[in-house]
């Protein structure tokens, strides 16, 4: 995987693009990884994971940056009810591949024809996310600050 600069306005984040797209979005970001399962609420797509620096914050249509998932393949399911349910992010930004948060994207755009885009980055680009209130992802992999 490479990068990009770390610096916001230096240039693009370059990642690995999991599950390819195009979104745009306020980012939602954390240092803490997340689980979906007793940690997102599909229907409103509140955080509710009550020990989550996220906590009460909401993802729907956001570009949530996370490290990675926390638990067991139940993410998957309940990413993938979000996601049919409409309040799913409007992407997914990891510190490096999350096979869960990739098979529910995968999954989705199978069932529903629609599917986040999930983007690895290498850890000081995903770091550089903090600084970033908006960012816009290529299919390509690529995440500019807006």
């Amino acid at each position: 995987m490479s990068h990009g600069p770390a610096t916001p306005g230096a240039g693009p984040l370059i990642g690995r693009a999991l599950v390819p797209g195009a979104a745009e979005g306020a980012v939602l970001y954390s240092t803490e990884p997340l689980s979906f399962w007793g940690g997102y609420d599909a229907e409103t797509g509140e955080i509710i994971d009550r020990r989550h620096p996220l906590s009460g914050r909401n993802g729907a249509g956001r570009v949530m940056a996370i490290p990675a998932t926390r638990g067991s393949s139940t993410t998957t399911a309940v990413l993938l009810e979000a996601i049919r349910r409409g309040t799913a992010p409007a992407a997914l930004l990891t510190r490096g591949p999350d096979p869960f948060l990739a098979l529910a994207a995968i999954v989705a755009g199978q069932l529903y024809d629609r599917a986040p885009p999930v983007i690895a980055l290498a850890p000081e680009d995903f770091e550089a996310l903090q600084r970033l209130s908006h960012v816009r992802l290529e299919p390509t992999g690529t995440v500019q600050a807006r």
